[in-house]
């Protein structure tokens, strides 16, 4: 019997980072590839043999094809793309070291997917053979259109019975077309069946602070994230499953990384990994998004399992340049099982 597929929808973008650690102001090149948090997750998927189809809006050139071909590399299905609007987005990533932090620039006003409607994507025929759909906070973030085509995807996922998954993945400097995020996902978040975040995310988007917690500061205890689990549980009583991804901050090239599920009775954590030194963290959480829908297909209610696999694929996104988990899932099994020393494979 053929697999039923995973669909993810949202903006990918043509990402610009100044080679090695240079700063924006003292580039004279940008090295060019494409990432965006739902893109991410497909090309996950698609490189551990999990049959992904990849929605959003690319303009009708050159660059969007140039993008099309980018996904198509990794087995991602990009026929249910549509074409339209006048350019990609941008986003600019300076990448820090040290005590420097990593900064982004977005420049995606106006983009193909930032013009977005209602009623431009048939969602019937896109879900038509899928059993899974994903969608992260970033879009609704975008722009009204692109927050109201979410909530026309999110409602036609239900009504056909897909398992609905989100990443609340809160972005500050994208809310601004009128209303807030709160107010937004809100309505958005009724429709999942899973809850995706990081160690802040309910807190910046629902107002639902781990108690005790001091994340700018790299202190995020595993079992203070209960209590964020449980109050969106109660908030939105449609949540099967919350995950949470911790990741403690020491520098810009070391984190500690490991996350928690909750099923609504029992609760996860998975062991602490410490990452020295990150080659690109960009897209940690999605390789943790994409190893937990990977597990949840694969190992069903073994949960523990699930939750280790996803904590494994997001560290070892930390080695992996750009913003793909460009992974197989015999390297991230191995992790997943305390094979961390990195040895060469002969």
């Amino acid at each position: 019997m053929k697999q039923k597929k995973v669909v993810t929808f949202g903006e990918i973008m043509l990402r610009l980072s100044p080679p090695g650690f240079l700063r924006f102001v003292q580039a004279r090149s940008f090295e060019a590839i494409y990432g965006g948090g739902e893109a991410n997750v497909a090309i996950a998927l698609a490189n551990f043999g999990v049959p992904v189809d990849y929605v959003t809006r690319l303009p009708p050139h050159e660059i969007g094809d140039a993008c099309i071909n980018y996904l198509r590399q990794f087995g991602v299905g990009v026929d249910k793309i549509i074409r339209g609007g006048e350019r990609i987005g941008i986003y600019f990533l300076e990448v820090g070291a040290a005590q420097r932090g990593s900064k982004v620039i977005y420049d995606r006003a106006n983009s193909s997917f930032a013009t977005i409607k209602p009623g431009m994507i048939d969602w019937e025929k896109v879900f038509s053979d899928a059993c899974w759909f994903h969608w992260t906070g970033i879009t609704p973030a975008i722009s009204e259109g692109a927050a109201e085509t979410c909530l026309e995807a999110v409602k036609k996922a239900r009504d056909m019975g897909l398992t609905v998954s989100c990443d609340l993945n809160y972005r500050s400097k994208l809310w601004k077309w009128g209303k807030t995020a709160g107010e937004v996902m809100s309505e958005l978040v009724k429709y999942a069946d899973i809850a995706i975040g990081n160690e802040e995310d309910a807190e910046k988007v629902f107002g639902i602070k781990a108690p005790g917690v001091d994340v700018l500061r790299g202190r995020v205890e595993a079992e203070k994230y209960l209590y964020v689990a449980k109050k969106l549980m109660e908030k939105f009583p449609n949540l099967k499953k919350v995950a949470v991804t911790l990741r403690g901050s020491i520098s810009a090239s070391h984190n500690t990384w490991s996350g928690v599920l909750y099923d609504g009775e029992n609760f996860y954590t998975a062991q602490t990994y410490d990452i020295i030194p990150i080659v690109d963290r960009v897209g940690g959480g999605d390789a943790f998004a994409a190893g937990l829908i990977y597990g949840f297909l694969k190992f069903g209610n073994d949960l523990q399992r699930v939750l280790n696999f996803a904590v494994a694929c997001g560290c070892l996104k930390h080695t992996i340049f750009g913003d793909a988990a460009i992974l197989s899932i015999e390297e991230v099994e191995k992790i997943a099982a305390g094979i961390t020393s990195g040895r060469v494979s002969r």
